[in-house]
């Protein structure tokens, strides 16, 4: 009997370190949005928030250079749970040397990158220990930075803006060891991230190859076997106002957000029940051969397309020989628009 409660109980942490994952940005959002605001405006504590506006006015380019990356919040035992609802795997095929900066591409981006943030945001999967050495910043919008109290808690994870002044400093202002984290496909290729597809919204994304190529960061492929399945995206039949309302609503968030909002569902708070908690399916990021690129301060187009090309080569080596390891047929191709 006490077996069996164990084993709810790991269960429902393991829910619960999932189910707290968006929620904490929110409140933590709502706190600095309206709380700041309020104890300036109709509290005795209003120099409390006058000095908190001033740190933050102060501190506001932290998160475009070195951050303030926390190893106990990136090893909390919180993420155990969260990698084990999963679970969540980092494979390694090739030694990242620490003499070298890296940009590291995830692919696919996925609903919500759960493999990408577990395993390089956090020491969940112990990204250090197969990566001695080597110092991961995942980039994500910058807009995320613009939040008092969130930006904090995401830079403690070691998570940086996909911007390129950012990224610049990360590879060029910190000696070597350093990989970039970038999910290149963004908000366009999560919507067309279905259960058994392996499509990446790349053709358009060179950006990363110019960013190497100035740098001289190495480009290094993986691929997040198992992200497409953590939940079911619905698209609606055309012509029906349920499809009316799903492309205006993410028309709307395009523009005015700039992220394109996902109809999609997985599980409830059971197994077996509906809802929006991932599906316990698992998720293995395989990390690939690095690929050397030459330090050019003003690459040409000719030679941007060079390496990409080239990148796009590694990609499906990668893929092609492991994606019957993860529940992929032979025949399954990696399809790249």
């Amino acid at each position: 009997m006490a077996f069996f409660s164990r084993l709810d109980l790991h269960e429902g942490l393991r829910t619960l370190s999932v189910l707290q994952w968006i929620p904490v940005y929110v409140i933590l959002g709502t706190l600095s949005i309206l709380g700041i605001p309020y104890f300036l405006l109709f509290s005795t504590f209003w120099p409390l928030s006058v000095l908190f506006l001033a740190w933050v006015a102060y501190d506001w380019n932290t998160h475009s250079q070195d951050g303030r990356r926390s190893a106990w919040v990136r090893n909390w035992t919180l993420w155990k749970y969260f990698q084990s609802y999963f679970p969540v795997k980092l494979v390694k095929t090739h030694d990242l040397s620490p003499k070298h900066n890296y940009i590291i591409l995830s692919h696919p981006h996925g609903i919500l990158c759960y493999g990408a943030f577990i395993n390089f945001a956090t020491e969940a999967t112990g990204f250090s220990r197969v990566f001695p050495s080597i110092t991961p910043f995942l980039a994500t919008l910058e807009g995320i930075f613009w939040i008092p109290f969130v930006r904090d808690y995401v830079m403690s994870m070691g998570i940086c803006p996909v911007s390129e002044l950012a990224l610049k400093h990360q590879l060029t202002q910190r000696g070597s060891g350093n990989a970039v984290i970038i999910v290149p496909g963004g908000a366009s290729e999560a919507l067309l991230c279905c259960p058994g597809v392996s499509t990446v919204y790349l053709k358009k994304r060179k950006g990363f190859v110019k960013l190497a190529l100035k740098t001289g960061a190495y480009l290094v492929p993986s691929y997040s076997f198992g992200e497409n399945e953590a939940y079911n995206q619905e698209t609606f039949p055309e012509g029906t106002w349920l499809r009316f309302f799903q492309k205006n609503f993410q028309k709307i968030g395009k523009r005015i957000l700039g992220i394109n909002f996902c109809t999609f569902h997985g599980r409830g708070l059971t197994r077996g029940s509906w809802g929006f908690l991932p599906f316990n399916h698992p998720i293995t990021t395989v990390v690939g051969e690095p690929l050397p690129v030459p330090k050019i301060l003003d690459p040409d187009k000719e030679t941007v397309a060079k390496y990409f090309e080239l990148y796009i080569s590694a990609l499906r080596k990668l893929f092609d020989q492991h994606k019957t390891k993860y529940d992929f047929s032979k025949t399954q191709e990696l399809t790249i628009i």
